[in-house]
């Protein structure tokens, strides 16, 4: 079974919104699908992509081949998820632990 990592259109006329999905090669572009990896709304502004990571590069280990425009849309989650973890140490700061206050024998 030949594996594909390509893009599944839902929406409404004039505002797509794909699924990046995992399908078998052979299948219909809207057909059934292996597992949904994210979604990708090309209108959208901001946070026009949401894909796991995590579970794409399962499935590339597994042998999946992407499309050119799936391949495009994983550059782009690996390179906005670097710079989120690039952040992320600068905005976290260490927590003082809680000191109860002490109690006074008056």
């Amino acid at each position: 079974m030949a594996l594909k990592i390509r893009l599944s259109r839902v929406g409404a006329t004039h505002q797509p919104i794909y699924h990046v999905v995992v399908a078998e090669a052979r299948s219909r572009r809207d057909g059934a699908a292996v597992e949904i990896l994210g979604t990708y709304s090309p209108r959208a502004k901001k946070d026009a992509l949401s894909l796991d990571l995590a579970r794409a590069e399962y499935w590339l280990t597994k042998g999946a081949l992407p499309t050119d425009t799936a391949k495009t849309l994983i550059k782009k989650a690996r390179k906005k998820a670097e710079i989120t973890a690039a952040e992320a140490p600068a905005a976290t700061k260490e927590i003082p632990a809680f000191v109860p206050p002490e109690k006074s024998a008056a």
